[in-house]
């Protein structure tokens, strides 16, 4: 694997990741994920934060309009 690495002039731990990355998504490994399941996975941890933002938006909107409607409450 050393020289392999070294005719494709990359490290050889990124050469090995590579491997065991390909043999994950060949079905050969069930020690990782697969290509498929990390790009989902990004994208559902993106979706997961853009919803989150999305929820801070009324919940922040109806903390601010109770303190305008009843300045006796507190914070």
């Amino acid at each position: 694997m050393k020289r392999v690495a070294l005719d494709l002039g990359v490290h050889p731990e990124a050469l090995r990741g590579w491997i065991r990355q390909a043999e994950a998504d060949a079905g050969e490994r069930d020690d990782r994920p697969t290509t498929a399941e990390r790009e989902e996975l990004a994208a559902l941890r993106k979706e997961s934060a853009q919803l989150k933002r999305a929820n801070d938006i009324p919940r922040t909107a109806s903390a601010f309009f109770a303190a305008q409607l009843d300045p006796t409450r507190p914070g």
